[in-house]
């Protein structure tokens, strides 16, 4: 089976709020039709209808089209109209067939949809809290809010959804909470979360620590030193499990074992300007500062391996579509497309694999059985 069909497969749980009987373009038709226009390069209902009608005989190998390729109007009434908590639900199982056991970073960050605010001011614009698994390049699953200050209740949903065990997951100090840590060791999973001031004294108990430097306290550091683009940029990662007298004034963090601080020194030649930055974060996993350097650098690569590519390939944040579910169910696909883009080993840049898809049937084919 083709994975676009397995696709279509995890899908037949959602249900058409069409009145049955009088369906003219089935929601398969209208699912595979919307993916593979993404696929190819299409951004919004009316490229991705051109697509589609353009395309009709070689999507009819898989469906049969009977009464051709859909108006906009239908795409974007039945999207807007289709449960986002089944859509996602659905989605991630597919991912999940795909990825099988996940190993090494889950970074879970949150991006807004600036396309779909309702005026001038950004109201009403849509974010989306995703789950990224780093080594794979796929989203295992996401949750959509209204604003970033509500991630805080859309992640403890998600994580629940996801297999974890033996994953580290990463967060920014908006989910650093002791809740979401009980809920990450309960998934059988470690967790590297930042620190700010949202965390009461923690945060202040942490960066006072290090700044004590304290001799009875073993320290574990590791360095690391980038170069390119007339900028040098040097890591240096300190970490201790000595902090029995941290988990005493904070016994409500779960699976607490180590306390971590990265020192980020950036130089810039061009401007012969040096800056320094620190940051702070708690952990459950043992004292090793490469792998928990690792891990934090794996968190801020999500900006550029999913949201930047989201903006740039996919034209996210110009998207205006904003009816109802519609929004969050065409993100859903362009991380379907994503996912099969991924998917295909093939040495070429994401917007060179969709204009190819687009012109080259057998690519495009390639694509769907990756």
């Amino acid at each position: 089976m083709s994975v676009s069909l397995s696709f279509l497969s995890h899908m037949q749980g959602l249900e058409d709020y069409r009145i049955a009987g009088m369906v003219t373009y089935p929601l398969d038709e209208l699912l595979l039709a919307t993916l593979v226009g993404v696929l190819c390069g299409a951004e919004d209902w009316e490229e991705i209808v051109c697509f589609a009608q353009d395309q009709v005989l070689w999507l009819r190998q898989f469906l049969p089209y009977k009464n051709g390729i859909a108006a906009e109007r239908t795409f974007s009434r039945v999207f807007s109209l289709l449960d986002s908590k089944a859509f996602e639900r659905c989605f991630a199982s597919w991912v999940a067939s795909l990825l099988g056991h996940v190993e090494g970073v889950v970074a879970i960050d949150g991006k807004t949809l600036r396309g779909s605010k309702q005026d001038a001011s950004g109201k009403g614009a849509l974010h989306i809290v995703s789950a990224y698994a780093h080594e794979a390049g796929l989203v295992m699953g996401q949750q959509c809010v209204e604003g970033k200050s509500n991630e805080i209740t859309a992640i403890p949903p998600l994580l629940d959804r996801l297999a974890l065990h033996g994953a580290i997951v990463t967060i920014d100090a908006m989910g650093t909470q002791t809740a979401i840590a009980q809920k990450i060791i309960d998934k059988g999973a470690d967790y590297v979360l930042a620190l700010k001031g949202n965390q009461g004294n923690l945060h202040k108990d942490v960066q006072l620590f290090f700044k004590e430097n304290s001799t009875e306290a073993q320290w574990h550091t590791h360095e690391t030193l980038d170069a390119g683009h007339g900028r040098i940029e040097t890591r240096k990662c300190t970490v201790t499990e000595d902090i029995g007298w941290l988990r005493n004034l904070h016994p409500d963090w779960a699976g607490l074992h180590t306390i971590v601080t990265v020192e980020s020194t950036r130089t810039d030649k061009k401007y012969n300007t040096t800056s320094t930055e620190t940051r702070h974060y708690i952990s459950s996993l043992p004292p090793d500062a490469e792998r928990i350097l690792a891990a934090i650098r794996a968190h801020w690569g999500i900006e550029n391996t999913l949201h930047w590519t989201l903006d740039v390939t996919f034209a996210e944040d110009a998207n205006r579509t904003r009816k109802d579910h519609a929004a969050f169910n065409l993100a859903t696909i362009r991380k379907a497309a994503l996912t099969l883009l991924r998917q295909n080993n093939t040495n070429a840049s994401l917007k060179k694999k969709r204009f190819k898809a687009a012109l080259n049937t057998s690519f495009r084919q390639s694509l769907l059985h990756c």
